[in-house]
């Protein structure tokens, strides 16, 4: 394909990775992004006097895709590898769960309920074809695998606290896709949780990736929000801050729903696929406190609680990092009709500091020095038993425009691994050559970190 003129919609991670693969392989290419920043989801933000991530974020040693961007970025050597612990909430107390013997301990289930959730998590891990669980619902197989009891006490409240009632439609292979991930993240033998983290966090990546993008001669606009793109003869035009910029191709990275408002001449079947697209949102708060919680990376929660899980990035990355403070994130997975969209951030505050202090009863108000909350509403698209008969399609009907978003990741929560994974799948469509594929060979384990 001789030189072309792209124009990427959209600066997040996805739009800043084809950009730059698109720029590797000789194309003008112009980066729009409507914020004042790049990084989209992954943007890091200032919490009091610590620069962070503004949602979280964690990387396993199967990220592929991850690990070899850090590599081009030459910041392998910025990766820190750490041991961690996780806890569970049931019952008015948090028990730890971080390894075989913690959780056959666990009091709140049976002996019984808890060889069948192992047998399910290790019996997902060793399916390989994900498409034959996508036509059946993920009550109806965990219910098959784990039993009854397990699934009400267990994995139903951990559905609710990601999908909401959504779950009720969500199949088999959302679930599995979360076993797979997480999975690898356990060192085989011990078992134990590895998690990474880059030194500096998303700020150190965003930061190095934008300059890799400048240095390859991508332009970049940001504050720039477009409007329409529409085919004008041999040319997309493309309608931003008050004028109209002109490429051969365009691609959309913009989430599924505000895509079909800036491509008013889609087909009635095209705009109508990007608008069904069911997003789960997210409500994450950020914390900086003087005291840490538990010591758990991870709490999960089946307890009634106004969040999600509560996740202490504390303790996964070197407190110096945080200047000595405790960093908590407590995130909240919303759809459209979740009250808590109409509270203001006060409400909010007010709330989940409140849920803070019934599953961790020490937790003293007053050790809190910044407490910031992030509303994005679309996340990811909940996989619907038979999605990925509903995605969207990269190709547009329009000549030189392309669609490539988040509805496109099938049976994910949306990380950052998957996220470069859909763009190597998009980039032989998008330039008509094989993509770009990191090896998938088996890691060494890496050198840890105490925790």
């Amino acid at each position: 394909m001789s030189q072309q003129r792209w124009g990427v919609v959209g600066g997040g991670v996805l739009g800043m990775t084809l950009a730059l693969w698109l720029r590797d392989r000789g194309h003008q290419v112009t980066l729009l992004e409507a914020s004042d920043h790049l990084g989209g989801l992954a943007a890091p933000w200032e919490l009091g006097d610590v620069v962070w991530d503004r949602h979280y974020h964690v990387i396993v040693n199967s990220d592929a895709h991850l690990l070899a961007l850090l590599d081009r970025l030459d910041l392998s050597g910025d990766m820190r590898w750490v041991e961690t612990r996780t806890g569970v909430a049931s019952g008015g107390k948090v028990y730890s769960v971080s390894n075989t013997l913690e959780y056959l301990r666990f009091p709140p289930l049976a002996m019984t309920d808890k060889v069948r959730i192992a047998w399910t998590i290790v019996y997902g891990s060793r399916v390989r074809d994900w498409r034959r669980l996508e036509g059946i619902p993920v009550e109806v197989w965990l219910r098959r695998h784990s039993g009854d009891q397990a699934f009400e006490r267990f994995w139903l409240p951990l559905l609710r606290s990601k999908l909401g009632d959504n779950y009720r439609h969500t199949s088999a292979a959302f679930i599995w896709a979360t076993i797979q991930r997480l999975y690898a993240a356990r060192r085989s033998g011990l078992k134990k949780e590895l998690f990474g983290y880059v030194k500096g966090g998303y700020a150190n990546i965003i930061s190095r990736f934008t300059a890799a993008l400048t240095s390859a001669g991508v332009e970049i606009r940001v504050g720039a929000p477009v409007t329409t793109v529409r085919r004008d003869g041999n040319e997309v035009l493309v309608a931003v801050a008050g004028e109209s910029l002109g490429f051969d191709r365009v691609v959309l990275t913009t989430p599924a729903p505000l895509t079909a408002r800036l491509v008013p001449d889609l087909t009635t079947e095209e705009t109508e696929t990007l608008r069904n697209v069911e997003y789960q949102g997210i409500i994450c708060a950020s914390m900086l406190t003087y005291d840490g919680l538990s010591g758990y990376y991870v709490t999960n929660i089946t307890d009634p609680a106004p969040f999600t899980g509560v996740i202490e990035m504390s303790a996964l990355v070197d407190r110096g990092e945080l200047g000595g403070r405790h960093l908590v994130y407590l995130p909240r997975y919303t759809s459209g009709d979740d009250d808590v969209l109409t509270m203001t951030d006060a409400e909010i505050e007010e709330m989940f500091l409140g849920g803070v202090k019934r599953l961790f009863p020490e937790f003293d108000r007053s050790s809190v020095l910044a407490f910031m909350v992030s509303r994005q509403p679309h996340v990811f698209p909940v996989p619907h038993v038979g999605y990925s008969g509903r995605v969207p399609a990269m190709e547009a009907s329009i000549p030189g425009v392309y669609v490539v978003n988040s509805a496109q990741i099938l049976n994910g929560t949306l990380n950052v691994n998957e996220t470069l994974q859909l763009a190597a799948r998009a980039l032989p469509i998008l330039a008509g050559e094989v993509g770009y594929e990191p090896a998938l060979l088996e890691r060494p384990v890496p050198p840890l970190v105490p925790a």
